[in-house]
């Protein structure tokens, strides 16, 4: 599938017994005519989602920071400009860079060994529409590079900022203002 690499230690995961670990869950929350969600996993594309040509994104680090503490973060990539690993230094997250060919196919696959309902992912091109829409909760960001009108489609949630959609995960009652019927 491809290279994965933790880029720093994510304190709030506990090794059990037999090398077994336990995750606990981050955001548990019941959003009327949407449905309940209990997130575990943070999947995110790097390029176009927290890096604009292959530079992070002012605040996302501390951002992602503040997540890991209590949710799993992932950022699955093709890692267009070959920066994400310098880009994520000191970001408590798993690196994961996909080798070239079906790589839409290749994140989704990620979602769904993670489990898809526990996760929340977010993207912006066409190869993040799979992972989109396979996950509990799908949000696509525009940023400069753009946003793909598939993963648009595929997204329960639109932001035109990396960090307003991180936020909403650190502020949840925004994801029930915006998703409920």
């Amino acid at each position: 599938m491809g290279r994965h690499q933790w880029i720093a230690n994510a304190g709030r995961r506990k090794t059990l017994g037999s090398g077994h670990r336990k995750e606990e869950h981050v955001l548990s929350i019941l959003i009327p005519g949407f449905g309940s969600l209990t997130l575990d996993h943070l999947v995110l594309d790097y390029n176009g989602t927290l890096a604009v040509d292959g530079v992070l994104v002012p605040g996302v680090k501390e951002a992602l920071n503040t997540l890991s503490e209590t949710i799993a973060v992932h950022v699955v990539t093709a890692d267009t400009f070959g920066l994400a690993a310098e880009g994520l230094q000191g970001v408590n997250c798993k690196l994961t860079v996909l080798e070239k060919g079906s790589q839409d196919q290749a994140k989704a696959d990620f979602v769904n060994r993670l489990g898809p309902d526990r996760t929340v992912s977010i993207g912006n091109g066409r190869n993040d529409a799979l992972m989109l829409s396979a996950s509990g909760l799908g949000i696509v960001v525009i940023l400069a590079e753009g946003a793909c009108s598939v993963s648009l489609n595929a997204a329960d949630v639109v932001c035109t900022d990396i960090i307003h959609a991180l936020d909403l995960l650190m502020h949840p009652l925004r994801l029930t203002a915006t998703l409920r019927s």
